[in-house]
């Protein structure tokens, strides 16, 4: 059986490698200097294979076919957008065949994938929480795009069937959980079903699995004029209520906002919560160290929470 390690939730963005800091008193210096702590730490915990909870940014997935949830079992390649790490990855193959088994005996109907590209939504928390790239992982993706998202509800209860087959898996390893994604930030919408999303917008949000390469270079110079502005739109209220609830383990007053209100409060970029869900729910431990930076700058509120001591 393995043995869980511990829990990461950690923001990303791709602003974190096209806009650094020069120091930790610049608009995302305390989210990186925190991040360094924590894969200090990790590295204490000594993981052998860590699990990856983390969404896809229309790298992988499209909307010729959109699953909720998509297991890799043997080879995920890093698409290497924004500065993450591009190429293969170290798979925990039969780790992630044991959860693949335990979780559709569960009830669980998810995506496989022996070819998975990943793209900075699971690689670059990867990256931080780790401070490697050479501890075997199993990625585990989850839509958070744009509808149909999976409900909150269905996102705790497949973490809680996550952690029942990780500490029942046929992989003595030492395993450690790392959910990526959120917190508070709002995107264009990406919906196929939006009227303001035509065009050769919706045709790539569909088609996009054609030519993978060509819609990433066509899309990323929008993604960058993005960053830099100091007046984008964060809600840190929201964010640091949302860490407060994960120091406890009754996940229902987040559950029970749904998807409007989630949106409402965090914008679209704000399901991205759904992976600390998961991951939160598979480690059933809360959360004891916690740190938060709104950096509008990146488009984002950055969070990084624990269930273990970070010094």
């Amino acid at each position: 059986m393995s043995e869980i390690v511990g829990f990461v939730g950690m923001s990303h963005s791709p602003f974190a490698t096209l806009l650094p800091p020069g120091s930790p008193a610049e608009p995302g210096g305390a989210f990186l200097a925190d991040a360094a702590r924590v894969a200090a730490a990790v590295a204490a915990l000594a993981p052998d294979a860590v699990v990856v909870i983390g969404p896809d940014h229309f790298h992988a997935n499209f909307y010729d076919q959109m699953p909720p949830f998509v297991l890799g079992v043997e080879e995920a390649v890093g698409f290497g957008d924004f500065g993450s790490t591009a190429g293969p990855l170290p798979v925990a193959g039969k780790l992630a065949w044991s959860l693949h088994d335990k979780l559709s005996s569960a009830g669980f109907d998810i995506a496989l994938s022996y070819a998975l590209t990943v793209d900075h939504g699971v690689v670059q928390s990867y990256e931080m929480a780790t401070g490697r790239t050479d501890i075997p992982l199993v990625p585990l993706v989850v839509n958070t795009a744009a509808p149909p998202l999976p409900h909150l509800e269905r996102c705790v209860a497949l973490g809680t069937a996550l952690g029942d087959a990780l500490r029942a898996a046929d992989d003595p390893s030492r395993v450690l959980v790392v959910a990526s994604g959120g917190l508070s930030h709002w995107l264009p919408s990406n919906d196929p079903r939006d009227p303001s999303v035509v065009g050769e917008k919706r045709t790539n949000l569909i088609h996009g699995r054609r030519d993978t390469r060509a819609f990433a270079a066509a899309r990323e110079p929008k993604v960058r004029a993005m960053g830099g502005n100091p007046g984008a739109r964060v809600n840190a209220v929201f964010d640091r209520w949302f860490l407060q609830q994960l120091r406890g383990t009754d996940l229902e007053p987040v559950t029970s906002l749904g998807h409007e209100r989630l949106e409402e409060q965090a914008g679209s970029g704000g399901h991205e919560i759904r992976t600390w869900l998961i991951g939160h729910a598979a480690v059933r431990k809360p959360l004891i160290w916690d740190s938060y930076e709104p950096v509008p700058e990146w488009i984002t509120g950055m969070g990084i929470g624990t269930t273990f001591p970070v010094a």
